[in-house]
């Protein structure tokens, strides 16, 4: 019974699964596990031999420290909970503790990360093909029936695109995107170009006028536009100083020393920020990264260009250049004269690592694709998604590193060479980013386009949504949301785009996915906010209330107090409100008395005319309603509620609610000023 259950489970051939995940990435991977756990049969293809992308290939340093933790579960935490376990397992000291949902730094080693996850593929009763390179698709009207590959072909009842480059979802003619949007096209400030690096003071042309090596144009374009540019690719690069393990770093064939003549023009005046960084690893390893704030990094700028357009040779081709400049620059950086002593002796002692990709002669198997094509979904995920409407009906995930793209062009200018295309990173004072639903709409193709099609990695966003979601710990996340999704409408056969969202969510939680907003997912100052400092007596902002029932932040109307408002409601005049939304503000008034109560909240035709306030202070409760369509008094931020009496020294409770409204209930600030 136990070897028929087994078969059953891997669909007895290994071409016909009822869920088949191309593309192991980490949101692959975890596609692939999520829905054999769901019972499904499942096929994962990967097109290279190497499983795990960059979790297995050389990506060591966890980024999640930057995250919320403690809405990144399901097999995101039970992934790390294994790595940790292969240490203790093996009478080593733990790296970190999973279980602390803190901002300490996680971090394995690339072996580890490689043995765990095949491990759990394994006992998930996944079965795994390498050396699988898509080459078309069939389809009989919107659904895709099988995928032909250089090494077979495969059929399945439902599919999910788990690579980095959206190649299933573009095989199968679902509509996509490439490079950045210009900022009018979703109303966003991080669109566009941007220049927030310094510009360098040197030449960046030759003798004869041409651009230098490294130098990728002379015209950035117009600063609010789009363009095909998607920001650098490069290798995280296992390294060690120990003797005992240290492999050499190979020397590049064909070094040719001119090719940093425009880093060696930036030593010479001084520029800062010319290496890359290192993460401390166990084993006496580290992590190089490029350096999202350095001017000559490990990412080769503009060097990815055409990578999601390359077919197989292609892209072998640009992998090669990417490996071809990171030898010449661990090169140039340990030999170079012009390079400081410093520098050359911090670089000169690393080497690979001799336990590390032995395949792979030490060296990375896996480029970092930090961003290639993108799906345009059923639900575009933009910044506004992020930074002032992060609630969602539909979610399936909750994303929260910060809004970060590394360079997309270096450019010459009259005067000198600057990187265009940062955004550094958009983060909480805390140093993570804001948290956000990841709607199921956004890995949903046109039902028209395909019907039986899940997309977790290249999901439907923007640039500067992409430059947010492209994390392995949050691609984890969607990708088991999808694989659960891709085995739920597999066994209804249902199509993906009309599977039950309640009955999803169900699935979901069971394996254990967070999809309640953290109440840390408060939002950024802006220039159109009042500060509540600024305000004479007592100022309770949204921020100090505690919230109950179904909440949206939101930057919309302006201006407002502090970082935003709340609000909750709709815009039906046949929808009243239940009560069940509160907001609380609980603190003590210095000494009792009459006060003058004030609310700011943006008026609307949309808002509620009955908003309900309950003031209760001691013994004593007071009532107000307030009509929320009516505008605030010209030249004032607050409207003059009523005079409240208060008892010093005890609690003072204000409620606001939806009991009874229709339209939208807005709760931006509550004042507190002396009585008259």
């Amino acid at each position: 019974m136990a070897l028929m259950a087994t078969a059953c489970q891997k669909g007895m051939a290994e071409d016909r699964a009822s869920v088949i995940v191309y593309g192991s990435t980490p949101g692959g991977f975890c596609a692939a596990i999520a829905a054999a756990r769901e019972g499904a049969s499942v096929i994962l293809l990967e097109p290279k031999d190497h499983v795990g992308a960059m979790s297995t290939g050389g990506l060591s340093h966890c980024d999640s420290n930057q995250m919320v933790r403690s809405t990144v579960m399901g097999l995101f935490d039970e992934w790390h909970m294994r790595v940790v376990k292969d240490y203790t397992d093996r009478g080593l000291e733990a790296p970190y503790n999973p279980a602390l949902k803190d901002q300490t730094r996680w971090t394995f080693e690339p072996h580890v990360a490689q043995r765990v996850t095949r491990q759990m593929l394994d006992e998930a009763g996944v079965t795994v093909l390498t050396e699988r390179y898509l080459e078309g698709v069939t389809k009989v009207g919107p659904r895709i029936t099988s995928l032909e590959t250089s090494n077979g072909t495969f059929t399945a009842r439902c599919f999910v695109d788990g690579t980095y480059e959206g190649d299933l979802m573009a095989a199968a003619g679902v509509a996509w995107t490439i490079g950045r949007e210009g900022r009018e096209a979703y109303g966003e400030s991080l669109a566009g170009k941007r220049f927030p690096k310094k510009e360098m003071m040197i030449s960046g042309r030759n003798e004869d006028g041409d651009l230098l090596p490294l130098v990728t144009s002379d015209d950035a374009g117009d600063e609010a536009a789009g363009d095909k540019n998607v920001m650098t690719y490069s290798f995280r690069l296992c390294l060690t100083a120990a003797s005992d393990n240290r492999v050499p770093m190979p020397k590049p064939a064909d070094y040719d020393s001119a090719r940093f003549e425009v880093v060696r023009r930036a030593l010479r005046a001084g520029v800062k920020g010319i290496g890359f960084d290192l993460y401390p690893l166990p084993g006496d390893k580290f992590d190089g990264n490029n350096s999202i704030g350095g001017q000559f990094s490990l990412g080769l700028v503009g060097g990815g260009v055409d990578w999601h357009s390359a077919d197989e040779a292609g892209r072998k081709q640009i992998w090669e250049a990417h490996k071809q400049y990171t030898l010449e620059l661990f090169h140039f950086l340990t030999t170079d004269p012009a390079v400081p002593d410093a520098i050359r002796a911090k670089y000169a002692k690393l080497g690979l690592c001799k336990d590390e990709f032995a395949s792979y002669d030490h060296f990375s198997p896996a480029l970092y694709v930090r961003e290639s094509r993108r799906m345009e979904g059923m639900y575009v995920i933009r910044q506004k998604d992020i930074l002032e409407s992060p609630r969602k009906d539909d979610p399936i995930a909750i994303s929260s590193f910060p809004i970060d793209s590394h360079d997309c062009q270096r450019v010459a200018l009259d005067g000198g060479v600057i990187n265009e295309g940062t955004i550094f990173p958009v983060r909480r004072a805390s140093g993570q980013g804001y948290a956000y639903h990841v709607p199921y709409r956004s890995i949903l193709p046109q039902p028209e386009q395909c019907d039986n099609l899940v997309v977790p990695v290249a999901l439907s966003c923007t640039h500067v949504g992409i430059s947010s979601l492209r994390i392995e710990g949050t691609w984890m996340i969607i990708g088991q949301s999808a694989g659960i999704a891709a085995a739920v409408a597999a066994d209804s056969d249902v199509a993906v785009q009309e599977l039950p969202y309640l009955q999803l969510r169900k699935r979901l939680l069971a394996q254990g996915q967070v999809l309640v907003l953290p109440e840390v997912s408060d939002l950024p100052a802006s220039k159109d906010s009042i500060a509540a400092n600024d305000l004479p007596g007592i100022v309770l902002d949204d921020a100090a209330a505690k919230l109950t029932g179904d909440w949206s932040r939101s930057t919309n109307f302006k201006p407002y107090v502090a970082n935003g408002y709340v609000f909750t409601g709709e815009n039906d005049p046949t929808s009243e409100g239940d009560g069940k939304s509160t907001a609380t503000f609980r603190f003590q008034v210095p000494k009792s008395g009459d006060y003058q109560l004030l609310m700011a909240y943006s008026a609307h035709e949309t808002r509620a005319t009955n908003v309900p306030v309950i003031v209760s202070s001691g013994a004593r409760e007071q009532q107000f309603t307030v009509d929320q369509t009516a505008a605030l008094p010209s030249g004032q931020h607050f409207r003059h509620l009523g005079n409240v009496q208060l008892k010093g020294g005890v609690e003072t409770t204000i409620t606001v609610s939806n009991q009874g409204t229709t339209g939208f209930v807005i709760v931006d600030a509550l004042q507190l000023l002396p009585g008259n």
